[in-house]
């Protein structure tokens, strides 16, 4: 079934059959009410009209009353003046009467009646007016009393007077019946509102159960969704667990990688370039002053062997800070901030305070974060300064690095040393504490991660 244009706009999944039945209902409300109206009103001009007519025939009544007691005072006494009620009441009978003919052109039956009604008033009429005429024709002569003791005028007036009443019974019986239409359009249209108020009920019901369903599935599908999204939350959660132990079984790979690499480093390449030069050593004492320009060889590459051993000790510090495991985490800082300093061209303030962490790894968790942060700065932030602070509080450790550099939008950029600051924030999460990066673009850089000192010494 194809709907209208304006049905279709609001036609709902699953709510066809109530909107199908409330728009019934009100096409049913809108025809009883319109039936009954239309019936109402022909019954109601119905007997309007009716009234009209028993109103007409009644006044053409007293009309004819008043014309005949007119009629009689004059005869009986003479005078002129008694014939003014019979000479009002002739004028009157004209229009009274055509405006009964009109009432009744409408009504083929009805015109017959008034026919009848209009024939014997006229019958009437000039009875009194032939006796009337003769009175004044004969004067004292007993024409007139012959005509008006007759029975003629009798005869004609209970004519006339039967004729009235069986109209205005008539009037009365359609004025009845239209009563009754008027009553019958009533109980129709209260039994079609109640038919339609019946389908109304019907209709809310059906809207309730659907409505009742609707929801109950909309329930059980939130339920499910919520159901589902605590599997995903389990899932994500697990999978974060998983991969935060990952990254810290790599960190910790990792620092093992450097550790062993730095022994090697220290143990077999310091090794072999300590022999190395001892052996350059015994050369340049055997040879003396005999050979200028072979000492001179000796000494470059003596030099050379002291850059490669410096810089040698430079990379195994960096990869495994011996200070930090035989003089302690205060004195490893100063180290590395002096040696950042020498080697950036930077100042740095260290404000350095001892720290109560026993694990080596949360030690060396400090020593990587600033390690890390003043390789940051010395790389990207082209800072004028740097502020390195360490500090211990009641129930935490705070570590900040701090410069005034060019900075970066720590909101929308990533900087290029964004592995570096998650690897940071990894390590300071995984300790339990909070790792936080303030940056605006020419207002420098703040790194500052905050350790719970009982999370830090577990």
């Amino acid at each position: 079934m194809k709907l209208p244009a304006p049905l279709k706009s609001l036609w709902i999944p699953g709510y066809g059959l109530q909107l199908l039945l409330a728009v019934a209902a009100t096409c049913a409300l809108f025809f009883f009410n319109e039936l009954g109206h239309r019936r109402s009103s022909v019954a109601a001009r119905q007997a309007s009209v009716e009234l009209e007519k028993r109103g007409q025939i009644n006044h053409l009544t007293r009309l004819m009353l008043n014309a005949e007691t007119g009629q009689r005072g004059y005869l009986l006494t003479g005078q002129d003046r008694y014939l003014e009620p019979y000479t009002s009441s002739l004028g009157e009978i004209g229009v009274t009467m055509a405006r009964l003919q009109a009432l009744y052109a409408s009504h083929p039956e009805g015109l017959s009646e008034y026919a009848d009604l209009s024939q014997n008033m006229q019958r009437q009429l000039a009875e009194m007016a032939l006796t009337i005429k003769s009175y004044q024709e004969n004067g004292g002569s007993d024409a007139w009393r012959l005509l008006l003791l007759s029975d003629a005028g009798l005869q004609g007036m209970n004519a006339f007077r039967s004729k009235s009443r069986e109209l205005v019974e008539r009037t009365s019986e359609n004025i009845y019946e239209a009563q009754q239409a008027i009553e019958q359009s009533l109980d129709f249209s209260r039994m079609g509102i109640s038919l339609v108020s019946l389908m109304g009920l019907i209709v809310f019901y059906l809207y309730l159960r659907q409505l009742e369903r609707v929801r109950r599935q909309s329930l059980a599908a939130r339920a499910a969704l919520e159901h589902e999204r605590g599997l995903l939350a389990a899932q994500v959660q697990e999978r974060t667990a998983e991969i935060g132990e990952l990254a810290t079984y790599l960190q910790r790979v990792r620092e093992q990688e450097r550790g062993h690499l730095a022994r090697e480093l220290h143990d077999e390449l310091g090794a072999l370039l300590t022999a190395a030069k001892f052996d350059v050593a015994r050369l340049k004492s055997k040879l003396g002053g005999s050979a200028p320009e072979l000492g001179e060889r000796l000494a470059h590459l003596t030099e050379t062997l002291n850059s490669v051993i410096a810089l040698k000790r430079r990379i195994v510090e960096d990869l495994r800070p011996s200070s930090l495991e035989n003089l302690g985490l205060v004195p490893s800082l100063e180290i590395l901030t002096r040696e950042f300093s020498e080697r950036a061209q930077i100042p740095v303030d260290a404000t350095l305070e001892d720290l109560r962490l026993d694990s080596p790894e949360a030690r060396l968790a400090v020593y990587r974060i600033v390690q890390e942060s003043l390789t940051n700065v010395g790389k990207y932030a082209q800072a004028a300064r740097v502020r390195v602070r360490v500090a211990q509080y009641p129930a935490h450790a705070e570590v900040m690095i701090e410069d005034d550099g060019v900075g970066f939008d720590a909101s929308a950029q990533l900087p290029r040393a964004t592995h570096g600051l998650q690897g940071m924030r990894h390590r300071v999460e995984a300790m339990g504490g909070r790792l936080a990066v303030e940056s605006a673009p020419g207002a420098g850089t703040r790194v500052k991660a905050t350790l719970p000192t009982a999370a830090a010494t577990a």
